[in-house]
């Protein structure tokens, strides 16, 4: 079965307990603290796998958990970082924050993709002795992972994407100019899933052509097969417009081209801004008057246009040859760029407002785990990231909490891996 969407749970390691440990070893006396710090946690990776071709295995799993960091010991002994969970998934993967639609990455390249970090882990009391407190009897907790829901949408990696109404000859076409081998049947939609092929115009070049399970109208409201494979044809760099032209199954051919172009522009309307080229399909069923009507229709629009006859491979080879021309002025394919969550979605996310303050001489720790996702999304270089970070502290109620401690200005204010000086 084809599966090209999935919506999945994430959760990363969190990081280790810091141990709270004294030397203590024969002829050694007053030894002093010596607790072991936390290990990470570990992280959640996605990788590109190019022997899976659709989602199905998240169909049936939804939860993915890394491997949480171990605790610190005694000796000053770190305890073991978690391992990290790998997950692969087909190459062209888009990973989407769930609430928001935020891209987190776009797996279409070769390295790992970091989506949930796992949490540090927590200092053992070797960290927190000093001249005046030389038994520090505390050690500070390993920090959460991250957590996410996101969506898995697999968007095919295709030059070319062929479009038509179902049983125009779309399946016949790309079965003739590579090796892919639909299956191919006169009734409509005999392609349920989309079928790859590479064409190959000679020994060092060649591109990947997709076939789109035919559209109908109404496609880009999800009718028929709809958008589940209008997504597929996003990233291609050109589009072949196939159009039965004789109108064998009693259809305007004309209307065929404007029906299948407003489902476009209807779906994403920068899709009908994509290259396109024509190719009057079944011209062995047409007379000289429907092909005169058509070709004059196209040539109106400013569109390349072929003749062709794919069963019998008529006129394939100067199509081919045109898209290949194209194809070679035109950009790579699209790969998406990762985008920040809004801040607004992750403080909307935090599970309560609760926090915890501890003080230790004139610092102040503040641990709140709802805080971790807007602390690492906070760009602390951004006059207006940092302003909004603010407001949170405020809304939160930690900064009152620092007061009601007795914060005092020039005091240290350290949250997570945050650390600053407390200005009234």
């Amino acid at each position: 079965m084809f599966i090209d969407y999935a919506k999945i749970k994430i959760k990363a390691g969190n990081g280790g307990n810091g141990a709270v440990a004294f030397h203590r070893e024969k002829y050694v006396a007053s030894g002093g603290p010596d607790g072991g710090d936390g290990g990470k946690g570990g992280d959640v990776v996605f990788m590109a796998d190019d022997h899976l071709s659709t989602l199905t295995d998240f169909r049936y799993k939804r939860s993915y958990q890394a491997e949480n960091g171990q605790n610190g010991s005694g000796n000053r002994k770190t305890g073991k970082s978690g391992s990290d969970l790998i997950i692969r998934v087909p190459r062209g993967t888009v990973i989407k924050e769930a609430e928001s639609g935020a891209v987190l990455a776009d797996i279409s390249g070769d390295g790992p993709y970091v989506i949930a970090k796992g949490g540090k882990g927590g200092w053992g009391n070797q960290h927190f002795s000093s001249a005046t407190r030389q038994t520090p009897r505390f050690a500070r907790d390993g920090y959460p992972g991250e957590d996410w829901e996101v969506v898995l949408e697999l968007k095919l990696l295709a030059d070319v994407g062929l479009l038509g109404y179902p049983n125009v000859g779309k399946s016949t076409l790309i079965s003739v100019v590579s090796e892919a081998k639909p299956v191919i049947a006169d009734y409509h939609f005999t392609t349920v899933t989309p079928v790859l092929g590479v064409v190959r115009i000679d020994e060092e070049n060649s591109f990947v052509m997709a076939d789109i399970p035919g559209l109908i109208e109404g496609a880009g409201d999800g009718v028929g097969l709809g958008h589940r494979f209008l997504r597929h044809v996003e990233r291609c760099r050109m589009l072949v417009h196939i159009v039965d032209v004789a109108g064998s199954e009693g259809r305007d051919p004309i209307e065929d081209f404007k029906v299948i172009n407003a489902e476009l522009a209807k779906f994403d309307p920068a899709l009908a801004k994509c290259p396109q080229i024509v190719a009057a399909n079944k011209i062995d069923l047409a007379d000289e008057a429907q092909l005169a009507r058509f070709r004059a229709f196209i040539e109106e629009q400013g569109l390349e246009y072929y003749e062709i006859c794919a069963p019998i491979n008529i006129g394939t080879k100067e199509l081919i040859r045109a898209v290949a021309e194209k194809l070679s002025t035109l950009p790579p394919i699209k790969r998406y760029e990762a985008q920040e969550v809004p801040l607004e979605i992750l403080e909307g996310k935090k599970a309560s407002t609760g926090f915890k303050i501890t003080k230790d001489g004139d610092t102040y720790y503040v641990e709140a785990e709802w805080l971790i996702k807007i602390l690492n999304k906070t760009d602390m270089d951004d006059y207006e990231s940092m302003q909004y970070f603010q407001r949170v502290l405020e809304s939160s109620g930690i900064l009152n909490g620092l007061v009601e401690r007795g914060i005092k200005e020039g005091d240290t204010v350290v949250i997570y891996d945050l650390e600053f000086d407390y200005v009234p």
